[in-house]
């Protein structure tokens, strides 16, 4: 089924929306053909089976439509603005589309829609950081590796062992002790990727993008306290910023945390968005303000089970 993309047509969202659903009702015809053939063993599993086949077809379009509008842009001249607002036109379209099927086969809960809508917020805002206006001094880059963090540091701990006054004993034990702290640390597989990392007015950022915080948040914000004071202590300097889509209330334990770590500049709800704002030049939230509207977007059966379980909190971006 052709899509002609140009400025007017991957802007149009109804238009967008009525083609997604086409394409994606398609596909299902495959996708419950190969759900009903799946072996006898997963018959109490084949709504997770279809789940998963829809989401993966979805995202195929996504990812296609993202890629043909990348390239009509770039061979038509499209300006900065209109690339980035048809880009997010056809994310949130994908998305749409996607709460609505994923919702009829497997009902969502609270705590599985809780996290879909943490990484769909991610997936959305992250695209003015991804497709930057020419006028933004931002790059991308790739954060470090803790092996090769422990490298330099040991290095450089045995370095300073080395030319202490003491005697060769004491410092064949003082390291034979940093060692057994290492083996410690490295049980824990360490990873230092964060969402997003990218160089911004000459300035490494490592940014984490969180829809909420929820009542079992402890390990997820003690492992980012971690993750930002091991960036604090290397030599070049780093800004750790986390962007929290919900306006938490500053009774939040798991956000004051943050916000009143040290490591962490913590920003949520519309501080959230004037500082992406300020980062990518990009007014995202004028742009959700204005495109966004889940009630109208999603099917009626759709909202109104969403109303009923108490889910439509989470789609106010």
């Amino acid at each position: 089924m052709e899509f002609n993309i140009d400025k007017q047509t991957v802007q149009n969202k109804s238009h967008l929306l009525e083609h997604f659903r086409k394409l994606v009702e398609e596909k299902r015809k495959n996708i419950t053909k190969k759900v009903n053939n799946a072996p006898q063993k997963l018959s109490n599993e084949k709504h997770k089976l279809e789940a998963k086949e829809i989401n993966t077809a979805i995202y195929q379009i996504k990812e296609g439509f993202v890629r043909r509008v990348i390239e009509t842009a770039r061979e038509n001249n499209w300006n900065d603005q209109e690339k980035l607002s048809s880009l997010l036109f056809v994310v949130y379209c994908s998305q749409v589309v996607m709460l609505d099927l994923r919702h009829q086969v497997w009902a969502y809960e609270y705590m599985a829609f809780s996290r879909r809508v943490g990484e769909l917020w991610e997936d959305f805002v992250k695209l003015p950081f991804l497709h930057p206006p020419r006028t933004v001094d931002l790059v991308e880059f790739v954060p470090p590796l803790f092996s090769d963090v422990i490298k330099n540091l040991k290095q450089s701990t045995e370095e300073y062992i080395s030319v202490l006054p003491i005697s060769l004993k004491q410092k064949h034990d003082l390291m034979k002790y940093y060692e057994k702290v290492w083996v410690l640390i490295n049980t824990g597989n360490i990873s230092l990727e964060l969402d997003f990392h990218a160089t911004i007015r000459g300035k490494k950022f490592n940014i984490d993008f969180k829809s909420g915080f929820g009542s079992n948040e402890k390990g997820n914000t003690n492992r980012m306290l971690m993750i930002a004071t091991i960036y604090c202590s290397l030599s070049d300097e780093y800004n750790n910023v986390s962007f929290i889509r919900a306006e938490e209330d500053s009774n939040n334990h798991y956000f004051r945390t943050l916000k009143e770590s040290g490591v962490w500049s913590a920003y949520c709800g519309h501080q959230a968005y004037r500082k992406i704002a300020d980062f990518t030049e990009f007014d995202i939230h004028n742009w959700i303000n204005s495109n966004i509207d889940w009630e109208h977007d999603l099917l009626n059966r759709t909202v109104q089970d969403f109303t009923n379980r108490n889910l439509m909190g989470y789609l106010q971006w």
